[in-house]
């Protein structure tokens, strides 16, 4: 595999009005991921933008037609619903995901790539320093608190979106989730699962563009919500034994694969 680390990867963004940022976000992930591997891929979530994401990707598709694909949602199906698209495209033999704001910087990739080997599964990051607002801060740290103690979990960065892992965890695990309680369903029933962690920190940056979709007052409501029906399901019920995610597809032969709405 000459000086390649990796046998093949799947970078995929969900985005959502991300259209200040996610262009940097793809150039980098195809830069990073030519160091990486031969056999790659990028794939871009549009979860039903408002703004003029949906032209840029279309534009990035069109410029790297071999690399980049673009899966449209024509209604927002909000971040769980993004994630579980993501994962159901990607068709290789790792996978890896990052949000399409550029809080966390693509090239730190390579740094959870060096950890990927035999014995490894599942590489989590973790926030070196969180660079968000105040309350921001204050509302992670409440949260990741709660929930190690509700849901057991054992990493140290929950909510940390920046994640690398083999695709065959998807042969167990099966998400269902629409909110931002995805990560923290993926990651118990990962733990559960029994597949092999690894952890490592990387750089989050100020948000230079757009807002926060999961984190705000005006959500916390929900997120308690649904939050609660998670942990009665997985942690009372003990309801994970479900069916895997449907076959996850071979790549696109031809340029009119490369864009697609759901």
């Amino acid at each position: 595999m000459s000086n390649k680390q990796m046998p093949s990867i799947s970078v995929f963004f969900p985005a959502y009005n991300d259209a200040g940022t996610i262009t940097s976000m793809v150039i980098t992930s195809l830069l990073t991921l030519r160091e990486l591997t031969d056999d790659y891929e990028v794939i871009i979530i549009n979860d039903g933008s408002q703004d003029h994401t949906p032209q840029v990707l279309d534009e990035l598709a069109r410029v790297y037609p071999d690399e980049v694909r673009v899966i449209h949602h024509e209604q927002n199906k909000g971040y769980g619903g993004a994630l579980r698209s993501g994962f159901s495209a990607a068709s290789k033999e790792w996978i890896f995901y990052t949000d399409g704001d550029a809080q966390y910087d693509p090239q730190e990739l390579k740094n959870l790539a060096l950890l990927a080997n035999d014995e490894v599964d599942f590489i989590n990051g973790w926030k070196i320093e969180r660079n968000d607002p105040l309350h921001r801060i204050i509302i992670g740290r409440i949260y990741q608190y709660i929930i190690k103690i509700a849901f057991g979990l054992k990493l140290r960065d929950v909510d940390c979106d920046f994640r690398l892992m083999r695709g065959e965890v998807f042969d167990k695990v099966n998400l269902t989730s629409d909110s931002g309680v995805i990560c923290v369903e993926l990651m118990k029933k990962v733990q559960d699962a029994g597949f092999r962690l690894a952890e490592t920190p990387v750089h989050h940056f100020h948000r230079a563009y757009g807002k926060s979709q999961f984190f705000n007052f005006s959500r916390l409501a929900r997120v308690a919500r649904d939050l609660s029906g998670l942990w009665w399901r997985l942690v009372i019920k003990k309801d994970d034994q479900q069916s895997p995610q449907p076959d996850r597809p071979a790549p696109p032969t031809s340029n009119a694969a490369n864009s697609s709405t759901t």
